[in-house]
């Protein structure tokens, strides 16, 4: 993939040196807490650089101005062109716009370069954050699944179930959403 460049970051593939900036924000509880795994030692933001780093899902969102990575998105393909897209950002910047920036931008190059149908995003329904980003950019809640799916067990190693929200968006329906 080509960079990707927006008025205030820019998203490119991941290096292997980018691991200090994972491990900032994929160290923090409150950021991993409804992603599937659990918070990263430095160890493994090491190896998840190497991973990233050899991967076509994960993109590096970066300041433009300063070169920070400040969060990752995700995006891959699944059946019948559809794609299925999330993020994760450095708590640090929550609440400036740059995941819906980084995101809306994603899309674009989605519909526009790979011939993307639709576009689909999963979220936890406690996650409103996340949830929130996905009504901004004008993709629709197609449905809510109960107790579908868990990442993390209780001390009893029971599983913690979780609900998910699903949303969903037509290239039909984007048009370019600047």
């Amino acid at each position: 993939m080509n960079n990707i460049v927006t008025d205030r970051l820019i998203i490119i593939k991941f290096n292997e040196a980018d691991w200090k900036d994972i491990y900032e924000y994929l160290s923090n509880e409150t950021v991993v807490k409804y992603e599937p795994y659990n918070v990263y030692t430095e160890s493994e933001a090491r190896k998840e650089a190497i991973n990233r780093a050899k991967s076509e899902f994960f993109y590096a969102v970066c300041l433009k101005e300063v070169d920070k990575l400040i969060g990752n998105l995700y995006l891959a393909k699944g059946d019948f062109s559809t794609w299925e897209i999330g993020y994760v950002f450095n708590l640090n910047y929550w609440g400036k716009g740059y995941a819906t920036e980084s995101v809306k931008a994603l899309i674009n190059k989605a519909f526009s370069q790979l011939d993307a149908r639709r576009i689909v995003a999963m979220c936890n329904p406690l996650n409103e954050h996340s949830w929130k980003l996905l009504e901004r950019i004008g993709m629709r809640r197609e449905g809510t699944l109960l107790k579908n799916i868990y990442f993390k067990k209780d001390i009893n190693g029971e599983p913690l179930w979780a609900d998910t929200y699903e949303y969903g968006i037509l290239k039909s329906e984007w048009i370019t959403n600047d």
